[in-house]
């Protein structure tokens, strides 16, 4: 899977705000290639919110577990809830790894390096074997996204 085709799947979710820092917009320079889905049915970022899925380019400061930084590398981070981090883990997100993980693992759904205690998982560089996984996550994340979304609405009203 390329970037372009997951953001064109996330953006089919439907309510999806897609973010994609530039120069130019204001955004931190570190940001810039990244992308960012949020569930905004009224095409505003959510205050309250974080993005239910990214996509990172480059490694951060304090995330460079996956070596972002080889060429033609991006990681795909989805907030996909403790069941399906049950499931593609084989543990809760709270819980340590039982084996070695080795994040830099490419077309493998793994625990988020840093935010798979909050049930976060990723795929470095999502392929043949993960695309339909990856795919399956994005749905759930944003299924996930959408009622919060709607629970935070009933509580205001």
């Amino acid at each position: 899977m390329t970037m372009d085709e997951i953001i064109s799947f996330v953006d089919g979710l439907g309510a999806v705000l897609t973010v994609r820092p530039a120069p130019g917009d204001g955004s931190p320079e570190i940001s810039w290639g990244d992308t960012f889905f949020s569930y905004a049915p009224d095409g505003v970022a959510p205050a309250t919110a974080q993005p239910f899925a990214t996509i990172v380019t480059k490694d951060y400061p304090g995330d460079t577990a996956s070596a972002l930084s080889r060429p033609d590398t991006f990681r795909v981070n989805i907030a996909a809830g403790s069941e399906a981090f049950l499931h593609w883990t084989g543990h809760a997100p709270r819980e340590p790894a039982t084996t070695e993980v080795d994040f830099t693992a490419v077309d493998t759904v793994l625990a988020h390096p840093l935010y798979g205690s909050a049930g976060w998982l990723a795929v470095v560089n999502p392929g043949p074997r993960t695309e339909a996984a990856t795919r399956e996550l994005l749905g759930i994340a944003h299924r996930g996204a959408r009622l919060r979304h709607e629970r935070r609405a009933e509580l205001r009203s």
